[in-house]
């Protein structure tokens, strides 16, 4: 297979995909033994958990030993990949930890910046941005700004698939269609390389689903949200995805727009209500679908819908159809806002009817009281 006048060893892709998928889907049962017997154990003690029994975490694992294994054995390690899997570990161990004992949210930050911190001395940053005025250089160069504004997009992304992990199978499949489109995209920019690792990312990805779609047999924990969202993040800024980065941003804002807005929005949510960006609430995407109607497999089959069309838009605008993905994505906007518009309408209109029965319940009974007096 070619891509830009470089092949692609298909082959390669292929096997790390199965490699990672069939180590990860192995290996589930025994980190959930593991999990179970360290206490390692997600108990449902508020509105926010759709689950009513304990489920073991850990599961992130599973994810985490078949990418790693299929990363070694078929993928070149560049010294951008060094830095990122070093910092990986840090990640992994942090969320481990997390899961198990419950870390304060100080303490888990500052560790997801020091994981974050280390692919930086391996030249994994945001340099530069496309210039959006007329006048000037094409490019902005970041300077110092560098630093900070990388390690706020790894800590982000990382916290953000974080985020939406409120539903069985919702982080892991987003999270694997992301890889895929990051796959695609390395296919397109001749990134051989980081292809494989999206390979193996994704999967690591389908080989867990099984276990964690609805209902879960186990949880990825923090353990495998954070790890899948440091990787999606530090990749989405290394090797040629840099220059993807400088013309447009939006790129990668759109691989992973979904945990990104879903993040902004809660954000943004909970300092207005007065409170600390760090509390948890019932507010996400997920959340209002489910108060919606619908379903826990609706609702993320919903989201995956939202998640593959957004990847879709990243691809058309990688392959230097800018215009197509604009249309695409505007269209998908304008078709998301009427269709919430249709489903808030009609929730309203079920809404009304069951209070109207209600009510008239509510008479109908106090008449026969007055009639037995």
């Amino acid at each position: 297979m070619v891509f830009n006048n470089i092949d692609i060893n298909i082959i390669a892709l292929i096997a790390a995909f199965l490699v990672a998928g069939v180590i990860s889907f192995a290996t589930t049962p025994l980190v959930k033994v593991f999990a179970t017997r360290v206490g390692a154990m997600d108990v449902p003690k508020d509105n926010r958990r759709m689950h009513k029994t304990p489920i073991p975490r850990l599961g992130g694992m599973a994810i985490f030993m078949g990418f790693i294994f299929s990363m070694l054995a078929f993928c070149d390690i560049t010294t951008e990949l060094r830095g990122i899997l070093l910092g990986c570990i840090v990640i992994v161990v942090l969320g481990v930890v997390d899961d198990i004992v419950q870390l304060k949210a100080k303490v888990k930050l500052l560790g997801q910046i020091i994981a974050a911190v280390i692919p930086l001395f391996y030249g994994v940053r945001i340099e530069m941005f496309s210039n959006l005025l007329p006048v000037g250089s094409p490019y902005i160069s970041l300077g110092f700004l560098s630093i900070p504004i990388t390690i706020i997009w790894i800590v982000g992304v990382t916290n953000a698939v974080n985020l939406i992990d409120g539903l069985d199978g919702l982080a892991v499949g987003v999270s694997a269609i992301s890889s895929l489109s990051l796959l695609f995209i390395a296919l397109f920019i001749a990134e051989p390389q980081v292809a494989i690792v999206m390979a193996a990312l994704t999967g690591g990805c389908v080989g867990f689903i099984p276990y964690n779609f609805n209902p879960a047999k186990i949880f990825m924990g923090d353990t495998g949200a954070m790890f899948l969202g440091y990787i999606l993040a530090t990749i989405s800024i290394t090797g040629f995805f840099k220059f993807y980065a400088i013309i447009s941003f939006l790129i990668p804002f759109l691989i992973m727009g979904l945990p990104i807005l879903d993040t902004l929005f809660a954000i943004i949510r909970r300092l207005a209500r007065g409170q600390s960006p760090m509390t948890a609430d019932r507010g996400h995407l997920h959340h209002r679908l489910i108060d919606m109607g619908f379903s826990q497999k609706q609702t993320v089959a919903i989201l995956y819908i939202i998640s593959a069309l957004l990847g879709l838009c990243a691809i058309i605008w990688a392959s230097d159809d800018m215009f197509k993905a604009i249309i695409l994505l505007v269209s998908i906007l304008v078709v998301g806002f009427i269709a919430f518009k249709i489903f808030e309408r009609e929730r309203a209109h079920r809404k009304a009817i069951e209070e109207q029965k209600k009510k008239e319940e509510e008479e109908k009974q106090k008449l026969l009281g007055d009639d037995d007096i």
